[in-house]
């Protein structure tokens, strides 16, 4: 693990962690950590695992600290600014892997890479874990139109446990039929945090981030669970 740092466009320094696989880099990935005004920062075991998962899928992963949290300069961008700093940290990891990058992100940071994929083109393939759906509670800045994700083409997955109160399932289903390219998977007999199934979410995320980036997504995966 190598500790990096990076700017976004307005120049907050960033930090993160890249975590380069054995062997030939075959892409990468940024992960997108969750809300930081409830202490989401890069140091979750949930992301810890998908940085390892994707890792033996010889991605290189960059895990990073929005700005304002722990040694990132700044301060809470209001989903705005950590929309700049995640644009940032694609731009890093493609410094060592040139071509396709995977965009993951968790709750708040859902959000984030959401719009992070719909306005920039290097982001070839997006997991979303939990993401904050119907009446959740949190300030967030709103869902893209669905004029907007109808056009997304990309290959796109929807992950949450099933009693995930801040991603209710069927508003989780009704966003994966917005999206064309979806694959809506619900983990049975877990929450938002995933407590003791993070190797499991991390599986998942890894075996559609090896579809989306290697090979095929078949149809009959595509959208499951809607």
């Amino acid at each position: 693990m190598e500790q990096v740092w990076f700017e976004a466009g307005d120049g907050v320094r960033l930090e993160g962690e890249l975590r380069r696989p054995d062997g030939v880099i075959r892409g990468s990935a940024v992960l997108c950590h969750p809300d930081p005004r409830a202490g989401g920062s890069k140091d979750h075991p949930l992301l810890w695992a998908i940085r390892n998962d994707l890792a033996t899928r010889r991605l290189a992963v960059l895990s990073f600290n929005y700005r304002g949290v722990m040694g990132s300069g700044g301060e809470y961008g209001g989903g705005s600014g950590e929309l700049e700093d995640a644009r940032a940290a694609v731009g890093r990891v493609l410094q060592e892997a040139r071509g396709s990058v995977f965009a993951c992100g968790w709750s708040f940071g859902a959000s984030v890479a959401i719009r992070l994929a719909l306005q920039d083109e290097r982001v070839s393939a997006l997991a979303m874990l939990g993401m904050p759906l119907g009446d959740s509670g949190l300030d967030l800045p709103p869902l893209p139109p669905r004029a907007e994700l109808a056009r997304f083409v990309r290959p796109v997955l929807l992950l949450a446990g099933e009693a995930d109160p801040f991603c209710p399932v069927p508003d989780l289903k009704s966003l994966g039929r917005a999206l064309p390219a979806s694959e809506v998977v619900v983990v049975p007999g877990t929450d938002h945090f995933f407590w003791h199934r993070e190797l499991e979410a991390a599986r998942l995320v890894g075996e559609f981030a090896e579809r989306a980036l290697f090979g095929s997504v078949s149809p009959s995966a595509r959208g499951s669970g809607r």
